[in-house]
């Protein structure tokens, strides 16, 4: 089987620091390489595969500026789409800009959603319902206007986190800093706890950090700036908790699986995907307000940190996400 999958131009493939798209596409294309399936990866041109490489650039548009995001989007696009006749099926993770390119080419796209930037998209993805193939990352996250062919959980490579059971007493916020991820919220989680917090994360909002978040920095509050690979695992794995009281309704929320591998559980504002990643009382607390939030550190201790590494091991591993893709692509193909 001749796969091609489309990972973003924004970062490199894997992602250094932030990318999760970049980080999934990653993940699938290396997990399915192992399984002896003939894969090209088209991504940025510094991008690290075993499988078959194809750029139209050396970097990303969000690691070299000097470059315009739709431009290379475009090209990147269609240097996969004109070479579509070399694949037996297309795995977008790109969006739904490619789905424009699918009444053109003979070869199936089966599009993962990794959430609706905007209402507005919608259209496009509707457009193509009858030759499009849909997969939501979590029920939650799926569009009544859209046929979805299954759900399939972003899959983590377990091997790059570690299980830890004897935490330090800091709680945790991992993510991006912005106000739907609830940096704000924790902040005040921790201040009403009267617990140490650290912070992690690309600043994706500056006013919002300048103003929210900067003036609460203390030694009580510290914010760590971006985290790599090898020292996310270690934050992750040292914390009492991971804190993420967001703000929107998540599609997935790759920090909470992360976490729960290492063993720590998670204290989540219950929207969007998390009642699917978390179980409630056994790997974290689904709570709605930031005084449930502050009962719920007070009861941390009561969570058993193999449950939650048993968990996420069991439904968020990419071998689990791999297979689950595979048996997608034989059955579109038959």
């Amino acid at each position: 089987m001749r796969v091609a999958i489309l990972a973003p131009v924004a970062w490199r493939t894997p992602p250094r620091h932030y990318g999760p798209w970049e980080q999934i596409a990653s993940n699938l294309a290396e997990g399915l390489v192992k399984l002896g399936v003939d894969v090209s990866l088209f991504a940025t041109g510094d991008s690290i595969t075993d499988g078959k490489l194809f750029s139209i650039c050396d970097a990303g548009y969000e690691e070299d500026r000097t470059q315009d995001a739709k431009v290379l989007e475009c090209l990147h696009i269609s240097n996969l789409m004109e070479r579509a006749a070399d694949f037996d099926i297309i795995h977008n993770n790109f969006d739904f800009l490619p789905l424009t390119y699918s009444g053109l080419i003979k070869t199936p796209v089966i599009t993962t959603i990794h959430g609706f930037s905007s209402p507005k998209i919608i259209p496009v993805y509707k457009k193509y319902n009858t030759i499009g193939h849909y997969v939501s990352i979590s029920n939650a996250d799926r569009s009544a206007q859209l046929d979805y062919i299954a759900t399939v959980y972003n899959g983590l490579d377990t091997k790059s986190f570690e299980f830890n059971n004897d935490p330090d007493d800091y709680l945790l916020y991992f993510g991006r800093i912005h106000h739907d991820k609830g940096t704000a919220e924790a902040i005040e989680i921790a201040k009403r706890s009267g617990r140490k917090l650290l912070i992690a994360g690309l600043i994706q909002d500056a006013n919002y950090f300048r103003e929210k978040i900067e003036p609460h920095l203390s030694n009580q509050i510290e914010y760590l700036g971006n985290a790599e690979p090898a020292k996310r695992n270690t934050l992750l794995g040292k914390a009492a908790v991971l804190l993420h009281p967001i703000n929107f309704n998540e599609p997935f929320g790759m920090s909470v699986a992360e976490a729960m591998l290492c063993g720590t559980p998670v204290i989540a504002f219950n929207k969007g995907s998390m009642p699917e990643l978390i179980k409630h009382e056994q790997t974290g607390f689904l709570v709605n307000t930031i005084d449930e939030a502050v009962d719920a550190v007070n009861q941390i201790k009561s969570i058993n940190r193999q449950d939650c590494y048993n968990w996420s091991n069991s439904q968020f591993s990419s071998k689990k996400m791999v297979n689950d893709y595979l048996k997608l692509y034989e059955q579109i193909l038959a």
